[in-house]
């Protein structure tokens, strides 16, 4: 396209905060090189950035990462703002995030608020979420984004409690941030997610004021010795059962002397485990006065073994987020994606 490639500087700091501690060579870096002069979309869901640019007859040429997951929030987010310039006047638009209805569902509760011709709406599915975006387009951003308000909250009423957030990052940030409004603390201890949960947290700037202990339980000996799950009901009914959840849950608690403790235990893959399937496991939540369970019951859906730890660790802060805001289903079945 006639444009020399050079090293952008943020996206190479990016870079070297996701992949500290792990190697980092070129094949990395190349991910940071872009066409000189273009503008650079941030990617929300990966490493990989996009970019746009005019080319010298004049087109307008996009490039994005290639994972769904990680291209259709970015042309959402970024690229749509982006081509605006050139539509004539303004777009503005806002995301609805929900968690644990699928998107099908979703647009069948929402089919006649996806009719509109300004604003629009549409459904679109991430790994294990979804999200309805609504766009207008006017004079201004001002009263563009005035067109997009009555729209988004009739979906977010029609959605409810699955809805548990509007035009922010993900299910962590709004955890997080409940957790130091409320001023609570909270730890985990994770089996065979393997302390996806604790990292996604501590992902968040802040969460030190939030989050006491993570530790990864993920032997017999380690459970009883660190969480004091007793040695008799792992000999009698295994790692995997809602006791051994509960008395993880209780145990962090406890030992970290916090608010909340979560347990997860459970089969990840790619092989059953104590005569449990592929992709059951089990999310226990105390908070000093009850223990709530949610399973996922490894009937259906993917079983590729790190969306079931992702998944995991989403119903994990899912249940959280429905305790500290007072919300029903802390114990339904658990999501299990599309």
């Amino acid at each position: 396209a006639g444009r020399k490639l050079v090293c952008h500087e943020e996206t190479k700091q990016r870079l070297e905060t996701y992949f500290k501690g792990r190697e980092f060579g070129k094949s990395q870096l190349n991910q940071a090189m872009l066409p000189e002069g273009c503008t650079v979309f941030q990617n929300d869901h990966g490493t990989a950035p996009g970019c746009g640019f005019t080319t010298a007859d004049g087109k307008v040429l996009v490039m994005l990462p290639g994972p769904p997951s990680e291209l259709l929030p970015m042309l959402q987010n970024y690229v749509v703002p982006y081509l605006s310039q050139w539509a004539g006047g303004v777009i503005a638009s806002t995301n609805i995030h929900a968690f644990g209805i699928g998107e099908g569902t979703a647009a069948e509760k929402i089919a006649d608020l996806l009719q509109g011709e300004n604003p629009t709406a549409a459904t679109y599915a991430l790994a294990d979420e979804m999200y309805v975006r609504v766009t207008a387009k006017a004079a201004t951003k001002e009263k563009a984004q005035m067109l997009c308000k009555p729209l988004a909250e009739k979906i977010r009423e029609r959605l409810g409690d699955f809805v548990y957030g509007t035009d922010v990052a993900n299910l962590e940030v709004v955890v997080v941030r409940e957790l130091q409004k409320q001023g609570k603390m909270l730890a985990t201890a994770e089996s065979c997610t393997g302390g996806m949960l604790a990292e996604r947290i501590t992902d968040i700037a802040g969460a030190s004021q939030v989050f006491h202990m993570g530790l990864v339980t993920y032997s017999n000996e380690v459970k009883s010795a660190l969480v004091n799950v007793p040695e008799n009901l792992l000999k009698e009914k295994g790692a995997v059962c809602p006791e051994t959840a509960f008395a993880m849950a209780q145990g962090v608690r406890k030992k970290a002397g916090a608010d909340f403790g979560i347990g997860i235990t459970g089969v990840a893959g790619p092989k059953t485990s104590e005569g449990k399937p592929v992709g059951y496991i089990l999310i226990a939540l105390d908070d000093g006065q009850h223990t709530y369970l949610r399973t996922m019951t490894g009937k259906g859906g993917r079983k590729e073994r790190n969306y079931l730890r992702h998944l995991a660790a989403s119903n994990a802060l899912d249940m959280l987020r429905r305790r500290l805001l007072g919300l029903p289903g802390i114990e339904q079945i658990a999501f299990t994606g599309h």
